[in-house]
Order: C-alpha cells, then sequence, then structure tokens
C-alpha cells in the first residue's frame, strides 16, 4: 500500500464546490458541532499528533478533511470550502495532504518509510503539511515503531491526525504523544444504507435459521473489510437499541432473546471480530465467524426459553 500524494491543480483540473464538498458533508452535520468548535480552539497551534476516535469511519475522514482544510484555507474565518486550497483538499488531490490508508488493509512498513523521506522537506504551500493515517489501528506494530520515531522529531509544520474507532485500538505510545479529540458516538437508529440493509437483513436471517448467510459472503468480491466493519457496527448499534429498549430492527429482533450473559458474550465476539479486521484477517471469514456464533447464541436463547416454560 502505497503513500497517496495528491496533485496540484496543474497536473488536475481542479473540482467543481459541490465534489468537493461533498468529502466534508459528514464534518458538517449538526452532530460534529462540538468537534468542530474543539478543532477550531486547537487551529492556531495545532498538536503534532491528533487522534479522531468516536463517529463512523466515513465520519472520522470527513472530519480528518475538514481539519486539513482548517489549517490551509486563506480565508479569514477558514475554512471557505470554496477557495482552491480546500476543494483540492475536499477531492484528496491537495499538495500538502498524505494520505495513508488503513480502511481496507494493513499500513506497511514499506508506506511508513515512504512517507519519513517526504516529511524532511518544508510544505510547498502556506499552511500545514497533514498526514492522515484512517483507521490507524491498521498500522502492523514495526509500521506503527517506525511511525514513533517520526514523532520523536519536532515537526511544527506537520500534523498528524490518526483516526481509530478508540484510542485504546492504538498503541499506548502512539497516545500518549497525541491530543484526542472524540466524534459524537453514532447512533442506534441511524438509517443503514440499502446495500448494508441487505446485509443486516440476511445476517438477522441467518441467525434465526442458521441458512443462506455463506452464499453471500463466499461470492468473489462480495465483502471487503470496509463492509465487514459496518456490519460489525450494525451489530454494535442493534444491541445498543435493544439494550436501551429501543428498536434495533430485525437484528435487535434475533438479540433482544440473548440473556444479559449472552449480551456480555456477544460484546466479546465484536472485539474479536474488530481485532481480526485490523490484523487483516480475511473478511469473509471473521463475519462466517461472528455470524455461526450469533446464531449459536440465538438456539441456545431458544432452547433455555422453551425449557423454562415446557
Amino acid at each position: 500500500m502505497a503513500v497517496k500524494t495528491t496533485k496540484t491543480a496543474a497536473e488536475e483540473q481542479l473540482p467543481t464546490r459541490e465534489e468537493a464538498e461533498a468529502a466534508f458533508a459528514l464534518a458538517l452535520d449538526a452532530r460534529q458541532g462540538r468537534v468542530r468548535a474543539a478543532l477550531d480552539k486547537l487551529a492556531s497551534d495545532p498538536p503534532q499528533v491528533l487522534i479522531l476516535e468516536g463517529g463512523s469511519v466515513e465520519e472520522r475522514f470527513s472530519v480528518a478533511l475538514w481539519h486539513a482544510a482548517r489549517l490551509n484555507c486563506p480565508d479569514p474565518q477558514p475554512p471557505c470550502l470554496h477557495c482552491p486550497s480546500c476543494l483540492q483538499i475536499g477531492a484528496s488531490l491537495f499538495q500538502d495532504l498524505y494520505i495513508l490508508d488503513g480502511r481496507e488493509g494493513s499500513i506497511k512498513i514499506e508506506t511508513v518509510r515512504e512517507l519519513r523521506t517526504i516529511l524532511g522537506e518544508a510544505p510547498r504551500g502556506d499552511g500545514k503539511r497533514v498526514v492522515i493515517l484512517a483507521e490507524a489501528q491498521s498500522l502492523g506494530v514495526e509500521a506503527a515503531n517506525a511511525l514513533l520515531k517520526s514523532l520523536e522529531e519536532p515537526r511544527p509544520s506537520v500534523c498528524f491526525l490518526l483516526l481509530a474507532p478508540q484510542r485504546e485500538r492504538l498503541l499506548p505510545t502512539l497516545v500518549s504523544r497525541g491530543w484526542v479529540v472524540t466524534l459524537a458516538w453514532p447512533e442506534a437508529d441511524t438509517p443503514s444504507t440499502p446495500e448494508l440493509r441487505q446485509w443486516e437483513d440476511a445476517l438477522a436471517d441467518f441467525i434465526g435459521s442458521g441458512q443462506g448467510w455463506f452464499d453471500r459472503t463466499s461470492a468473489k468480491g462480495a465483502v471487503d473489510a470496509a463492509l465487514a466493519r459496518r456490519i460489525v457496527l450494525s451489530v454494535q448499534k442493534a444491541q445498543a437499541a435493544v439494550l436501551a429498549r429501543r428498536n434495533g430492527g430485525p437484528l435487535g429482533e434475533r438479540l433482544a432473546v440473548l440473556p444479559d450473559a449472552g449480551h456480555l458474550h456477544v460484546n466479546d465476539l465484536l472485539a474479536q471480530c474488530q481485532e481480526s479486521l485490523d490484523y487483516t484477517v480475511s473478511p469473509p471469514l471473521v463475519l462466517n465467524w461472528l455470524a455461526t456464533r450469533l446464531h449459536l447464541a440465538y438456539r441456545h436463547a431458544r432452547l433455555r426459553a422453551a425449557r423454562g416454560t415446557a
């Protein structure tokens, strides 16, 4: 996985405002108003390492781009979202923006080493050089240690943005060097996309019947790491809804039959799935493992309930 360097406007046609603003849409949501206010306060003297936790994968990345625009926009009240810098950042084309993308796989040590050769250079523009590590929990141990070496050297012109679901998913030595900003956590009743809803329905059917799931996951290219993480998050949201006595949809109906001990077991299952995806275990394998154990937990709970009423 190579470092994604951006191109100048001379090399790429400047994106339209609508195209670029789409990347900032989640960051501009009212739910993240507190986060934007916190980043505004940090912008005058930004920390070299900023950790963005909470929210969803997409929200963390959108907020990271918004902060990069905030640090590089020349407008008196940045980000204006319509100057060349903002437009280029929104389209990931900015000359001082570097993205190490762990959303679909691990971030390798070679990628971090490639980045280190760039960091010694001064930014090409008047703002900050921003390095986004999307889903930084995907850093391998060697890559994380290589990154630490870069962080040991003061680089006032560079800002590292480490994105992760929770700070605990990162090496403690990385967290100790950073300033943490927590996004609004996903709401249990946030509607799913049509594609994700199909997967949620299929998983709910499998939990109840034990049939049909493996046909979906075995199709070539059907599941990548990003989709697998969204499905795991769907189970988390459904469980949160059940525990709060709200409607958790089809998945919530299946999870609602579990006893308290069963929900603790589901928490452990989901944590293991997240860790496995961080270490690049095959996404279909992770989802099949989760689906099978949720089916067994559901069946066991139903059997216990039947014996109790017999």
